[in-house]
């Protein structure tokens, strides 16, 4: 058994997009939209069929709760790990 998808809530997922992708390396894997709904996830260039993570829009009460309760609290939605900081 392995993880094959998580998620982090986002603002505003262009923002969440060019981000992920032209600052930490990730690739887009996938961007589909139904109506206001948009299902966007990226992958590492390293196991590009590995674990996605999904940027969900945070337009959920829910959602925007949990992620505002994480930030005040200092807890990390992600932890990534790198052979080469630079």
């Amino acid at each position: 058994m392995k993880i094959k998808l998580t998620r982090v809530y986002v603002d505003d997922q262009e923002k969440a997009l060019a981000f992920y992708t032209d600052v930490l390396g990730f690739t887009k894997k996938a961007d589909f939209s139904n109506g206001p709904f948009r299902w966007l996830t990226v992958a590492s260039p390293d196991e590009p069929e590995g674990t996605e993570l999904q940027l969900a829009l945070n337009d959920n009460p829910a959602a925007k709760a949990y992620q505002q309760a994480l930030f005040k609290q200092g807890q990390p939605a992600l932890m990534l790990f790198t052979d080469d900081i630079k």
